[in-house]
């Protein structure tokens, strides 16, 4: 099997981006908005970061199929698990808890 060279143009693009990224993420900080909002848009620009570390840094990008496979099932079993705590959470009665 051969290997992708990757040009290191692209990490340096990548890199870039990363950074503005975290400069928009410091930036939305500082901004005054509705929680929700806040949550919802760092959550988005956490994802944007992390699928470019995963997908570049990280050659997803240019494996093969298997490999992606087992990448999109660890989010899978992520999703599961993130699923599951947040019904426990979200379904408890707070008032009753003692305190």
């Amino acid at each position: 099997m051969s290997q992708h060279v990757v040009k290191p143009t692209t990490y340096y693009l990548v890199f870039a981006t990363l950074i503005v990224l975290t400069l928009l993420t410091v930036g939305l900080s500082r901004v005054e908005m509705a929680e929700s909002l806040h949550t919802l848009i760092g959550l988005t620009i956490a994802v944007a970061k992390a699928s470019l570390v995963i997908l570049f840094f990280m050659h997803l990008f240019y494996s093969t199929r298997l490999t992606w496979v087992v990448a999109l099932s660890g989010l899978l079993w992520l999703g599961i698990l993130i699923t599951y705590t947040m019904t426990d959470y979200l379904t408890r009665n707070w008032d009753t808890i003692s305190r």
